[in-house]
């Protein structure tokens, strides 16, 4: 079992400013060569600092990232340059990084993997990542976990009604920022979202999203709520906006989680700032309803067809503009 102590020896301080990302790892050449990085990159003997109690913070966020005892065959600097990668994602995702100091402990476990994680704001933004001790840089690379915990950092928590909503964003953002980003396939995505889509549906007895807090419904119910306003949205503006911008929108107005707001202000924001009211009215419609959302049909007029392993894009469907539009890279949209 992995020990929670933690040497204040080991720990490692992530400087972020909003116009740098670079790789925690990478060499003087190569941070060069990554001119839009988040990250300001040092190398490893100045970045690796060594000490025994904090230092003042400079301008923009920070990342602390400490390691409890507790060996990993990978190298604490390789591990903590996927921390730095993934916050770099949500960063892109969001236009910045949803808070502005955040805490990261690393504990370690049997076997290998990327095991758990969660994320809390009871003082001060934290998050938990546990690893296998013989996990892999290819485990690391295929991992969602770490990038669903970083999203929850982006949204005010919420009444416990409302759980709903903090696990289905999470769920849809991850799975949308990592195809932005280039880390995962657009026929992936899609067959991850025809994989758990249908597992958001309502069932016999279900009383809406609100009061039906069953595993399904709360985070694939959440993400399909996230996935129709998504398309809503973009419909209904022309294409001109999407959840993202709804989203960026209420972390610049301050809605990360260190904060406790009413779901009803932050479904506003978000709807001023697309200039159409489909979150609030959305959530009028599914929040104490069953709604049965026919995902056959919305696939198709997606242009996506999922079977088993293979996925066939139709460009001429009608709503095609609007799915390569959801996942086009962050260059391109």
């Amino acid at each position: 079992m992995a020990s929670d102590s933690i040497s204040p020896m080991r720990c490692v301080r992530a400087w972020m400013l909003a116009a740098a990302v670079a790789s925690v790892l990478a060499h003087h050449a190569a941070a060069q060569a990554n001119a839009t990085a988040l990250v300001t990159a040092r190398a490893p003997s100045e970045f690796f600092d060594l000490f025994p109690s904090p230092r003042p913070l400079p301008a923009g966020p920070t990342l602390d990232i400490s390691f409890a005892s507790g060996a990993l065959e990978l190298s604490e600097p390789v591990i903590a340059d996927w921390i730095m990668a993934s916050a770099r994602t949500i960063a892109a995702f969001y236009g910045r990084f949803p808070v502005d100091r955040l805490e990261v402990r690393v504990l370690s476990a049997e076997g290998s993997g990327v095991r758990s994680g969660s994320a809390n704001a009871d003082a001060g933004a934290a998050l938990k990542i546990t690893l296998g001790r013989a996990v892999t840089r290819g485990q690391l690379s295929q991992d969602w976990i770490l990038l669903h915990e970083l999203a929850h950092l982006a949204f005010p928590e919420v009444d416990r009604q409302h759980h709903w909503i903090e696990e289905g964003l999470a769920t849809y953002v991850e799975a949308i920022a990592s195809t932005k980003a280039g880390r995962r396939t657009e026929a992936d995505l899609w067959r991850w979202f025809d994989w758990g889509m249908p597992k958001g549906l309502p069932q016999s007895g279900d009383r809406g999203l609100d009061h039906t807090p069953t595993w399904g419904r709360t985070y694939w119910g959440g993400a399909m709520f996230c996935l129709l306003a998504d398309v809503e949205i973009r419909e209904r503006t022309q294409g001109r906006r999407g959840l993202q911008d709804a989203l960026r929108a209420i972390v610049a107005a301050g809605g990360n989680m260190e904060v406790h707001w009413p779901l009803d202000r932050a479904l506003s924001i978000g709807d001023a700032a697309v200039g159409v009211p489909v979150l609030t009215e959305l959530y009028g419609k599914m929040k104490a309803t069953p709604v049965d959302v026919d995902l056959a049909s919305l696939w198709q007029r997606l242009g996506v067809a999922v079977n088993g392993n293979q996925v066939v894009f139709n460009d001429d469907a009608p709503l095609a503009a609007i799915r390569r539009a959801i996942t086009a890279r962050e260059s391109e949209s």
